[in-house]
């Protein structure tokens, strides 16, 4: 089943494994993708779709160091060169958009973070100084995070420019998306906070945005109920997502991407509260064969996979062999040059 062929809005994926947006900080001049992550996703074009790694939608979306943007004309160029040798190839790509919010440092942007409120959350970032901790954030206007939502819109109109056959807004991981839904990140008692229905409007104004701006065919979302992220609490998770996933599914989104690790009957109320396709990754199971036949057998239509395509560019002929595969060596996960991004081996077949 994960090599059968899927219909996702006007695209053919050839099988169904979705390789998983990874951060890998190699965008080293002013955010923009180089010739080296050209290549590093034409190799795994043969993924039924590839995701890439975040892309800020504004200077102050950004967090981590040397990640890049979707913000600027030289950003777009970069991420042109990208696109077409993924197409070239024979790939489908969606860019990811993710605004980092309070997760964040001044050493590493030029200014403070900001955030639905101004709860700092207690945990340490990577900076050029090293591991520091993250300072408290500024809280968001109304009227800024309007503005906020007119990033994501630009940003998805950039990608479209760009080549991107879609994007998807990432509402996952502590992210600012997720801090919105959140209700110990989400403080505010604007149309922004409060109720449930507060909570999630951002994620859902989001969304709708993007979707009249570049049609909603070319647009995902991805999420994590109740899984918890970044000092994110979500102990009213059962009501917010199906809320949530209930208003977004009015909008006719390509596609919902879930981050397994909630409560099974949260995943079920989810699963049949979502019409359209729904992508499942499970950080928890580390054989890719198994997250594949798991997801499937329990009702995803596409499953993404991250370490397992970060270090197998070839990974659905290795899947359809059996063969083995490659380990990914983490020490060069995050920044360097083409060592563990580029140089890990394909098969070599053989006629017989």
């Amino acid at each position: 089943m994960p090599f059968t062929p899927f219909k996702l809005g006007a695209l053919e994926l050839p099988n169904r494994l979705v390789m998983a947006p990874m951060t890998r900080s190699r965008a080293y001049v002013e955010g923009i993708p180089s010739s080296l992550t050209a290549l590093y996703y034409a190799q795994r074009a043969s993924a039924g779709l590839i995701v890439t790694e975040g892309a800020q939608p504004s200077p102050a979306g950004k967090g981590y160091m040397n990640t890049p943007g979707l913000h600027t004309d030289e950003q777009v160029a970069g991420w042109r060169e990208v696109t077409d040798a993924v197409h070239a190839a024979g790939g489908r790509i969606f860019a990811q958009i993710m605004h980092t919010g309070r997760i964040g440092h001044p050493d590493n942007t030029g200014a403070l973070p900001v955030a639905p409120s101004a709860v700092r959350p207690a945990t340490q970032i990577f900076t050029p100084n090293g591991m520091q901790d993250i300072p408290t954030p500024v809280e968001l206007s109304t009227g800024k995070v309007e503005a906020t939502i007119g990033d994501f819109v630009d940003a998805a109109r950039r990608a479209v420019d760009a080549g991107f056959d879609g994007v998807e807004l990432h509402g996952a991981n502590g992210y600012l998306i997720h801090q919105f839904l959140s209700q110990n990140a989400n403080l505010r008692d604007d149309r922004f906070g409060g109720s449930v229905d507060g909570r999630i409007r951002f994620a859902v104004e989001a969304a709708r945005a993007v979707a009249e701006a570049i049609g909603a065919s070319r647009v995902g979302i991805r999420l994590s109920p109740g899984t918890g992220a970044q000092e994110v609490v979500e102990d009213d998770a059962h009501e917010v997502y199906p809320a949530l996933v209930s208003a977004l599914s009015e909008i006719g989104l390509a596609y919902l991407h879930l981050i397994a690790g909630g409560s099974d009957e949260l995943y079920e109320r989810v699963r049949a509260l979502w019409p359209n396709t729904l992508i499942v990754n499970d950080p928890s199971l580390a054989d890719p064969a198994d997250a594949a036949s798991h997801w499937l057998g329990r009702g995803a239509d596409l499953v993404s996979l991250g370490r397992a395509f970060l270090a197998n560019p070839d990974l659905p002929l290795r899947l359809r062999l059996g063969a083995s595969l490659n380990e990914p060596d983490f020490t060069t996960a995050f920044g360097g040059d083409h060592r563990g991004y580029t140089d890990y081996p394909t098969l070599a077949l053989h006629p017989a």
